[in-house]
């Protein structure tokens, strides 16, 4: 199964990615890099798409087990080498998972299962010699607040 994307440069270090299902955003660099801060940082997005990745596979398990989820936020902490290419060396996953009556047992497992078996960006960077942990919490639906 191919997939495809292109990404072209419009001018510093600012860039415009567009996927192959015709999605797109902007990345650009930091000013001290001679970005103008117009977008996320292309590793910023490496993050962002293991976040994306694994709740994907999350929600799609806790749906077939009939969990009553309202919300779903997970948090990513990566840590980067210091030296050049300034790789993840770790990445931290936290799920919290709203909703009503939800079985903790069943959201483990759903996040266990994302990260050993189905979320396919989680499964390339550990290869890749990033340790990644994970954590959870299922929270009550009326505990969450509209950002």
């Amino acid at each position: 199964m191919a997939t495809t994307a292109t990404v072209k440069w419009m001018d510093g270090m600012a860039m415009v990615a567009e996927s192959g299902s015709g999605h797109g955003f902007i990345m650009d660099g930091a000013p001290a890099n001679g970005g103008r801060n117009a977008g996320a940082r292309p590793m910023e997005v490496v993050l962002m798409g293991l976040g994306g990745c694994t709740t994907f596979d999350v929600m799609s398990i806790l749906k077939k087990t009939r969990q009553q989820v309202t919300d779903c936020v997970v948090e990513l902490q990566g840590e980067r080498a210091d030296a050049v290419p300034s790789v993840y060396t770790s990445i931290h996953v936290h799920f919290k998972v709203y909703g009503i009556n939800l079985d903790d047992a069943k959201v483990e497992r759903a996040v266990k299962l994302s990260a050993e078996k189905y979320c396919s960006a989680s499964l390339m960077l550990s290869q890749g010699n990033v340790e990644i942990t994970h954590s959870f919490e299922t929270l009550p639906a009326e505990s969450r607040h509209p950002n």
